[in-house]
């Protein structure tokens, strides 16, 4: 539960705003346009995979491609989930108007940079591009310091070195690089988030919600089994950034296993018939099945099986855990019932299919089909999110009756 002056702060402040509701709570230009750029990006790489050249940039297609999935779509919905966030945090007015409109223009225009081609000179590009992740932490952090609100200060450690990787990202491309470190090294600080991120609201919403149901087993509130295994996690993730090594294989495999009985003890069989909690135990679970993914390529030696792991990470992980916050955080703060619907089911079943097609068609990539539809799938998931989520996002907050 929000506490009373939070909910009286946030309310002034959303009522002085006398401009467009879209820029009235950062959740609503940040999740909107993220599900739209998912479209867009998704839609131009699959024209690039059918032979027609219409990725103009610097990058070399499949790197953009990387790119701009983790450091563009990501991005965006980390920023609307923390400016919806930290105002629960911190008990401080959610930044809103025009500092607002300022932030969502930054993160456009690195978009539209990444698109310029030779038109530009690069630095210029990345200088854009990279501008967007330092000033979202920048704002962050002064929210939750000045909150005094020390227990979160540690999500700024995976913004920062997002932000960080970006330009990483930009400087090995500039000198002759083809990203492949900083992918993996952005892939680290988007797992390191959701692990802390979800190891907190994950048991929290269940916990919540299974207080209102017939008595039974409980979550287990995050403690020192949890930052044990996120510490692990992450030192483990930084070692796979620079030593793509074998014998870093059993180490995954062992931390697949302890990410497994992590999910066990948030009760996530409980929610069964609640779609919108049940999801969000699903997808973290594709944190571990990337990790015992990822553990095999090592281990035999199987590229295309570590190539499969990426995409467990990035359309199950990444990709479930965020369309379902982004699901869960329209629904509560445009005043609706936190209950799924048919469209908002499908929308986010359609990701995991996005997955398991991608991983087909990493492991046998003869199998041209199993791309082409996860890449279908992918835009039709987010085309029925943007479709069904899109038009709340663009109206006043509903007044329950």
């Amino acid at each position: 539960m929000q506490p009373p002056l939070l909910k009286q702060h946030g309310g002034k402040r959303e009522r002085a705003w006398q401009g467009h509701p879209f820029f009235s709570g950062g959740f609503r230009p940040f999740f909107l346009s993220a599900s739209l750029f998912a479209i867009f990006a998704v839609t131009l790489w699959l024209f690039n995979l059918l032979g027609h050249d219409v990725i103009n940039t610097r990058l070399a297609p499949v790197e953009w491609h990387k790119h701009e999935m983790l450091f563009g779509y990501t991005s965006a919905v980390i920023a609307g989930f923390l400016f919806t966030a930290v105002p629960n945090w911190t008990g401080r007015l959610p930044v809103v108007g025009y500092r607002l409109m300022a932030i969502f223009a930054l993160w456009l225009a690195g978009r539209v940079a990444m698109l310029l081609g030779d038109t530009v000179p690069y630095a210029v590009t990345a200088t854009i591009d990279a501008a967007f992740l330092p000033v979202l932490g920048a704002v962050i952090a002064r929210e939750i310091i000045s909150g005094q609100n020390w227990r979160n200060v540690k999500v700024m450690i995976p913004i920062l070195g997002l932000g960080l990787t970006n330009i990483w990202f930009h400087i090995d491309v500039a000198t002759g690089g083809t990203g492949a470190a900083p992918v993996r090294m952005g892939f680290t600080a988007i797992l390191i988030l959701l692990m802390l991120i979800g190891g907190r609201i994950i048991p929290s919403f269940t916990r919540n919600w299974l207080a209102r149901q017939e008595p039974g087993r409980m979550p287990v509130p995050f403690n020192r089994y949890d930052v044990a295994v996120t510490v692990g996690s992450a030192l483990a993730l930084l070692l796979w950034v620079f030593l793509e090594q074998p014998f870093l294989g059993p180490l995954f495999a062992v931390l697949g296993g302890l990410h497994i009985v992590r999910l066990w003890r948030w009760a996530g069989l409980r929610t069964l018939s609640n779609p919108l909690l049940l999801v969000l135990h699903i997808f973290y679970a594709f944190i571990p099945v990337g990790f015992l993914t990822l553990a095999t390529g090592m281990w035999f030696d199987l590229p295309r099986v570590s190539v499969a792991a990426l995409h467990v990470f990035g359309i199950g992980a990444v990709g479930g855990m965020t369309i379902a916050v982004m699901v869960r955080a329209s629904l509560g703060h445009t005043g609706r019932t936190l209950a799924s619907s048919g469209v908002l089911n499908l929308a986010m079943a359609m990701v995991g299919i996005s997955m398991a097609l991608r991983v087909t068609g990493a492991i046998w990539p003869d199998y041209d089909w199993a791309i082409t539809g996860s890449a279908l799938a992918w835009i039709t998931a987010f085309g029925l999110f943007a479709f069904k989520v899109g038009p709340w996002l663009l109206v006043p907050r509903a007044k329950r009756s």
